[in-house]
């Protein structure tokens, strides 16, 4: 995977290229087969957003659907929010629709719908296998509901869609291959059918479409175990780097330690792979007397009770003019 982020192709990656070309054919296939009716996309009663990537990896869609829906809100919408709840342990439940609350555990509802609606966002999410299915749970549950946002899924083609918004983080599109052989998902040229690209972080990609910036605004860290404790960032940089660790199992774990770095602090890192589930032993085999991690990680690992571990919190800012260009998108006629 690390080969993938390389600006052209390593030996391992050129090896792959066969299965990269078979890889792109049947998504093609995939993609004529419901543009041809033969495979079936489903509408919801509302309008739909989904807020995806052409890569794989985290780039920072949560975060701005956050920040939509709380944009949303403060235009005088009632959105809701959607999501496949990547990473919910397999069960009867999973394969049914279900509500995300805030008491609700990870392993129940994946760790990005939760955070969503720990968020302070101020709208429902619902999680289920099928994201057609939750949507039209949340709309039963919530019929004053006039917009969605899909938390991923921009190739779920299943579920109809009025707008679509690919994010790329300071990674842009890696080696620019397909999978196996590179990060994406779909091909580039798949960005001419977007309604707008989002750029997190210092990237530009060549992409033919709108693209806005959205920038990460670090908080004030606070205290697991005790939210009301806080500390500055300056007073963490006066830490020696052997006193504190940096967890992260997100997309890039990389991006969580750069902004750790642009803030002056100095750590060990301890990356971990994307929605890891974290167990004690996990957090007991780091000697540090500090712990720092995104708010991603806390939420899987507030159960252990470590009083070690300070969250970072961030909030996306973005353009009016991406919120604007959207909600006139979603006003307009519905996409077939």
């Amino acid at each position: 995977m690390r080969d993938w982020w390389q600006p052209r192709l390593t030996l391992r990656t050129a090896l792959l290229l066969p299965a990269s070309a078979l890889f792109a054919a049947l998504a093609a296939l995939r993609r004529a087969l419901y543009r041809a009716g033969i495979l079936k996309t489903q509408r919801l009663a509302v309008p739909v957003l989904v807020v995806g990537n052409l890569t794989v990896g985290g780039s920072g869609k949560t975060p701005l659907v956050i920040a939509l829906a709380r944009a949303f809100a403060e235009r005088g919408l009632h959105p809701g929010v959607i999501s496949r709840g990547y990473g919910r342990i397999a069960g009867a439940e999973i394969e049914t629709a279900r509500e995300v609350h805030a008491d609700s555990s990870p392993a129940q509802v994946g760790d990005e719908p939760l955070l969503i609606r720990r968020s302070g966002a101020a709208c429902p999410v619902f999680v289920g296998r099928k994201r057609v299915e939750a949507g039209r749970a949340l709309l039963a549950a919530y019929p004053e509901t006039d917009v969605i946002i899909a938390d991923d899924g921009l190739q779920h083609y299943a579920l109809a869609r009025n707008a679509e918004v690919a994010v790329f983080d300071a990674r842009g599109a890696g080696n620019g291959y397909l999978l196996p052989a590179g990060p994406l998902r779909e091909s580039l040229s798949r960005a001419a059918t977007l309604d707008a690209v989002v750029f997190n972080g210092d990237v530009t990609l060549a992409l033919g479409r709108p693209a806005w910036r959205m920038e990460l605004q670090p908080g004030e860290f606070f205290l697991l175990g005790d939210p009301a404790r806080r500390r500055g960032a300056a007073d963490l940089a006066r830490e020696p780097a052997a006193r504190v660790a940096a967890v992260a199992g997100i997309g890039s774990p990389e991006r969580f330690f750069t902004t750790l770095r642009g803030l002056g602090l100095q750590f060990t890192e301890h990356p971990f792979p994307d929605h890891h589930v974290y167990t004690a032993a996990d957090l007991k085999a780091i000697d540090a007397p500090l712990l720092v991690m995104t708010e991603k990680d806390a939420i899987k690992c507030a159960q252990f009770g470590d009083p070690r571990l300070w969250v970072l919190p961030v909030t996306a800012q973005i353009d009016a003019g991406l919120v604007d260009a959207l909600l006139e998108k979603l006003r307009g006629p519905q996409a077939a």
